[in-house]
């Protein structure tokens, strides 16, 4: 495997690039990295990344292949949304094996997958899009209520918020309309950021899948339960764990529909992240993105390339970037224990200090790492109006209410100390 060469696409912050630094020295593979960073300093984080523009795709795609032309990279990975569709178009223009430039675009905007799921006969909630300049008293009007209103191309549940009435879904517009006003938003130049979708609420369990495609024939790699009810009025996620104790024909039937949701959206070479709402109607698949589970989750998940417990682990990121070079990596599968992370919520607004009880949190049998991201002395802002967690708690257990468990007692002797925020007034 010497000498192979990967194009990393990734956000300069993404949490995961390290993580593929540790897997490509692993392997032996050399990582290209093309990310949104300054490119006017010379090498600015020391990494010879090729820096690009998510809002200028043309240019972009054009500075990456002018780069490449001598040394062209065996495969390519995408770290993140805004990522996921550049690589689609850089797989594209340098010949590499991915998924569609359209498919990874309609992937990634929750309007495009709900027109293109409707029309492929697939569950499919109530829904309708709206300019967030526009009137929206008529339509305020004839919503099934409850309902939910989402930007069209944020990530996580950001936005993302229930109404259950008139009054609540004129807040709600008003809300989101000021969110997508922001200047971290408005600095994507993005236009789906002018628009959003309300449709009707889904009541029911959620799952999160990951899976691999690999020229359309798709490869599960877990189905994460989510244990916490996610019922609004904010969708923020908390524990994910594995493996599901739904029933297995549940759990057939959830695969079934995230491969056929893939196949209607045209997705057929890559990582795969797909999340669904399961109840008496169906399987609702909620998004498919081209790419894999998000921020340090992936830790959460360890294979093996046979059931044997002496086998070797592998991660996540090893996997992706075995098969982004080609390799066949359908004998992986995920470790015999259950394992899980929880998001550590961040509970409100203001400035982090710090986190007391680490050490006891870390002394939970079964909990592996309790990882802080959040910076000391910043601002914090908890979803739906922020983007971030404090971090990142990860368990092993024999059995997946283990899992729980530990996640819960190691989060209970947490305490995070933040202080209110202070106005300056100014004469």
């Amino acid at each position: 495997m010497s000498g192979k060469r990967v194009l990393l696409v990734a956000t300069t912050v993404g949490y995961q690039i390290r993580s593929f630094g540790d897997a490509a020295t692993r392997l032996g593979v050399r990582l290209v990295f093309a990310s949104d960073r300054c490119d006017r300093l010379d090498d600015p984080w020391w990494d010879g990344a090729i820096p690009i523009r998510f809002h200028d795709e043309a240019q972009s795609v054009a500075a990456v292949v002018e780069a490449c032309a001598d040394t062209p990279p065996d495969g390519i990975v995408a770290v993140g949304d805004r990522p996921a569709v550049m690589a689609a178009k850089l797989a594209e223009a340098l010949s590499l094996p991915g998924h569609p430039p359209q498919a990874a675009v309609v992937s990634r905007n929750k309007l495009m997958t709900r027109e293109v799921l409707r029309a492929a006969g697939l569950h499919t909630p109530w829904f309708e899009s709206l300019s967030l300049d526009s009137d929206v008293s008529e339509l305020a009007q004839r919503i099934p209520y409850p309902a939910v209103v989402k930007p069209l191309a944020l990530s996580g549940s950001r936005g993302v918020v229930r109404v259950n009435n008139v009054d609540e879904f004129r807040s709600a517009i008003d809300w989101l309309r000021n969110l997508l006003q922001t200047p971290d938003v408005r600095i994507e130049r993005d236009e789906a950021h002018e628009s959003a979708l309300v449709e009707s609420f889904i009541p029911g369990a959620e799952y999160a899948i990951e899976g691999l495609l690999t020229r359309g024939r798709f490869q599960l790699l877990a189905i994460f339960d989510k244990p916490d009810p996610l019922d609004g009025p904010f969708f923020e996620e908390t524990i994910y764990r594995t493996p599901s104790v739904a029933p297995p024909a549940v759990q057939q039937r959830i695969v079934v529909a995230v491969m056929e949701a893939a196949a209607a959206i045209g997705l057929h070479h890559g990582a795969v992240h797909a999340e669904c709402r399961v109840n008496e109607d169906g399987v609702y698949v909620l998004e498919v993105a081209a790419r894999p589970i998000g921020g340090l989750c992936s830790k959460a998940l360890r294979f093996r390339a046979s059931r044997s417990a002496l086998s070797e682990e592998t991660s996540l990121e090893e996997i992706l970037l075995r098969h982004a070079i080609g390799d066949d990596v359908s004998m992986y599968a995920r470790e015999p224990r259950a394992s899980g992370v929880m998001m550590i919520p961040i509970p409100r607004r203001g400035i982090y200090r710090r986190v007391e009880g680490l050490e006891a949190a870390q002394d939970v049998i079964g909990v592996g790492e309790v990882k802080i991201t959040a910076k000391p002395d910043a601002p914090i802002l908890p979803l739906p109006e922020g983007r971030s967690y404090l971090g990142f708690i990860f368990a092993n257990a024999t059995e997946p209410s283990g899992v729980d468990q530990a996640l819960r007692e190691a989060h209970s002797r947490l305490h995070f100390v933040i202080d209110r925020e202070v106005a300056l007034v100014t004469p």
